[in-house]
């Protein structure tokens, strides 16, 4: 491993005296009425550099050799324009041009080039992008969003506000890590997560498989999530409500202000209520007679979530002192009542959750700091929120909503009014450097500090929640990328440590109900290594390669527990992983009339002391386990073709095969040896078909229909190999189709959409016995200005 890093940082920091900086051209393409224009390829003809203007109608393409090119610009409705240039090395054109608009019919043609979505995905990782703007019309979460990528599974435990579990490529929970604009989500509590937050939010989604870019500095063991934010530089509002079954009301707003002198200011508010109040299918028990009634149709009578937030921030933009530097504060809340446990057997009536966020942040970014070519990036948040569970009525609920009382103090399940503070602080700083022209350096560094705090104000003298729950994590990466015409290649190393503080109970005197604490004090480091090569054989056919060897420390919600569904198990080892991946990619344009994109990924993980989820003893509750090793082959592929803008269909289909590769336990040889992993889906996949009319009524409205199907095999709950086929537990096989129709009055930017899901009402199951909610109905408007 030491060689490894001497021989890069040997081959990088032998190139700096040597050469400068490499080319840039960046500007600013505008209509004659010098408004931006959005979606404009700007390129270098007959190379693969080139780039797509932004909201603000602005480029940049970075990395040019020295030399004679001819710079075009193309986009639809639009006269393109062309102007040889000559560029030196290290020098910096900037271009200001107006296109004059067209006479074609605007779905007569489609331009292509290279838009941001696509050089991300272009980049030496595998990675897929989601691009948000197409679903900005659409009523769902992120979460949801996210169940359309190839590769990833997004299981939910109810309706709107539920639990959401996301799995890629067969690593799931923590192991995957969640970014905003290339922050960790670790300590957002429950009030900002991936089931309440609207896509409305994210202008394009990341997801990088297996091996994950050294500037995202995570313990991240199976890929991560990057939700990229709209970074405006210019004054913009979006305002939408949604209503829906269930009584559903979603209400969502983005503004910013931008003025001359730099000065910002940023507002996103969004809001959730569900009564979740949809039908399942089970057993009724009569609470006086104990018999139970099986297969009855009920509605569900405790589960009504909403939550708000608010995201502001004020700062200044293009100083000389700072590109973007924003202070702000996150504040929200959440209410969510708990229904049932982890199966559809404990009934509870009144149990419920609340939480908050208020989290004070910090983000500083500029180019060129310090010293030409250095790139540096800030950001600090700190969590005061607070969580609690709240369950102080001694009842027995059965599925009709009836309840037995009981005599004296006791709840549905723990009798608690248990409240606690995380007290969760983030620092992450990130750097990179051009070193020389096709040469970079990368530098990271994420401090992750974690001091739970709870107290139960039914139970004041429970001396257990006084007790330490402390965790310390810090996460330090270098890389080194070389890149250049058609090949690109990064090597990085990354460096783990946690420190855990807690409390063991034990009996000191041998009695019955004797309790005491001692503290325990445990630390890890890891190195951990990975690499990434690219290679175009030409313009439309990439190959990819990468591979690394990842970590994953205990989340402090696994040592710890969360109160609600997860038993702490302070025991817990970090997990160990070597990821490959290989893809190709292929992209054909026709006549500039269709395009197809085909892609083809294989991956393979080889993971020990894996931690996975397993019932408790009582069967009502999950605990985090280490499984000594697993071992995970499959496949991806994708294929979509596109019209004009007009027609596209797209499918994708996932295949893993996730193993169980313990052979001995405790000295014998496992009964679940090269078994499947349980509880884990094997085989899903999607497809999507849309068609759009852009030149309703003299252009100008536009109306647009899509269809989406999701598709997830059965799959068992438990190791196959134990029981007899008749007594096996499974999820069964889930198809799910969702319609959305679009109305858009392209004048006044108003959206008005209808949406259904679950269109053949489905009993769908992403979890044993969990239902989700049947067929819905929504509608939603949205106006910018």
């Amino acid at each position: 491993m030491k060689k490894l890093i001497l021989c890069f940082l040997l081959i990088a920091c032998s190139q700096v005296t040597s050469a400068q900086s490499p080319a840039t051209i960046k500007g600013i393409i505008t209509n004659q009425s010098q408004t931006p224009l959005q979606g404009i390829n700007v390129a270098l003809e007959g190379t693969r550099y080139g780039a797509a203007t932004n909201a603000d109608g602005q480029f940049n393409i970075h990395n040019i050799p020295a030399g004679t090119y001819t710079l075009v610009a193309t986009g639809i409705g639009y006269q393109s324009k062309k102007k040889q240039i000559t560029i030196r090395q290290g020098e910096i054109k900037t271009y200001t041009w107006q296109l004059r608009a067209s006479s074609y019919n605007l779905e007569s043609i489609t331009v292509t080039g290279k838009s941001q979505l696509r050089e991300v995905e272009e980049k030496a990782f595998n990675v897929d992008v989601v691009d948000t703007k197409k679903l900005d019309a659409s009523s769902m979460e992120l979460g949801h969003a996210l169940d359309r990528v190839s590769g990833v599974r997004v299981r939910e435990s109810g309706g709107v506000g539920s639990r959401m579990n996301f799995s890629l490529n067969g690593f799931k929970g923590k192991q995957v890590k969640f970014f905003i604009d290339g922050v960790p989500m670790d300590n957002f509590g429950s009030s900002f997560q991936l089931n309440n937050i609207p896509v409305n939010l994210a202008e394009r989604i990341e997801v990088y498989k297996g091996v994950v870019p050294v500037e995202l500095g995570a313990d991240a063991l199976g890929g991560a999530v990057n939700i990229v934010t709209d970074a405006y530089s210019k004054s913009h509002a979006d305002i939408s409500y949604s209503y829906g079954s269930f009584n559903t009301h979603r209400t969502n707003l983005n503004a910013v202000y931008v003025a001359e002198s730099g000065f910002i200011a940023k507002l996103n508010a969004f809001q959730n209520y569900s009564d979740n109040n949809y039908k399942v299918q089970v057993d009724v028990a009569d609470l006086e007679t104990g018999e139970y009634y099986p297969n009855r149709k009920v509605e569900r009578f405790n589960d009504t979530y909403h939550n708000e937030t608010i995201i502001a921030n004020i700062g200044v933009v293009d100083q000389s002192f700072a590109d973007r530097l924003l202070v702000g504060i996150t504040l929200g809340q959440n209410y969510d009542e708990v229904q049932n446990s982890s199966r559809l057997v404990n009934v509870f009536g009144q149990w419920h959750t609340k939480g908050n966020i208020i989290m004070p942040t910090l983000k500083y970014q500029k180019k060129d700091f310090l010293a030409e070519g250095l790139d540096f990036n800030l950001s600090a948040n700190y969590n005061f929120g607070e969580e609690a569970s709240i369950d102080t009525v001694n009842r027995r609920y059965n599925w009709l909503g009836q309840y037995k009382q009981y005599n004296g103090p006791g709840g549905e399940r723990s009798y608690s009014k248990y409240k606690y503070q995380n007290n969760n602080g983030l620092v992450t700083a990130n750097g990179s450097y051009r070193i020389a022209p096709h040469h970079s350096l990368s530098l990271s560094n994420t401090l992750n500090t974690f001091d739970r705090e709870g107290h139960d104000e039914l139970n004041p003298d429970k001396e257990i929640y006084s007790q330490p729950k402390k965790t310390l994590k810090n996460i330090a990466g270098l890389g080194y990328q070389y890149e250049k015409d058609s090949w690109s290649a990064s090597v990085f190393t990354k460096y783990y440590f946690q420190n855990n503080r807690y409390a063991q109970p034990y009996n000191p005197t041998g009695n019955y109900g004797d309790v005491a604490y001692k503290n325990r004090n445990n630390s890890f480091n890891y190195i951990g290594y990975g690499a990434a090569t690219t290679y175009f054989i030409h313009d439309n056919l990439q190959l990819k390669a990468s591979y690394e060897k990842s970590y994953r420390l205990p989340d402090s919600n696994e040592l710890f527990g969360n109160v609600i569904n997860l038993e702490g198990n302070i025991d817990l080892k970090p997990e160990m992983s070597h990821n490959y991946n290989l893809g190709v990619s292929y992209w054909l344009n026709i006549q500039d009339r269709h395009q197809i994109t085909i892609k083809e990924d294989i991956f393979y993980r080889d993971a020990s002391d894996f931690i996975r989820p397993r019932l408790s003893t009582n069967q009502a509750r999950q605990v985090m386990d280490n499984l000594g090793s697993v071992t995970n082959l499959g496949f991806e592929t994708e294929i979509r073709y596109s019209y004009l803008r007009k027609f596209s269909i797209g499918a994708n289909l996932t295949y893993q095969d996730l193993r169980n590769n313990t052979k001995y336990v405790e000295g014998k040889k496992s009964v679940v040896y090269r078994d499947r992993i349980p509880n884990m889906p094997y085989l899903y996949g999607n497809a999507d078909v849309s068609y759009s009319v852009n030149n309703l009524w003299d252009q100008r409205h536009s109306l647009s229909l899509s269809y989406n199907l999701l598709y997830v095999h059965e799959f068992y709950l438990y190791w196959p190999s134990l029981g007899n086929n008749s007594s096996k537990l499974s999820i069964p096989q889930q198809v799910s189709h969702d319609l959305r129709l679009t109305y858009t009055l392209n004048k006044t930017n108003l959206k008005f959409t209808l949406e259904c899901k679950n269109i053949t009402d489905n009993n769908l199951y992403d979890n044993f016995s969990l239902q989700k909610p049947g067929r819905s109905f929504s509608g939603k408007i949205k106006y910018s200005f």
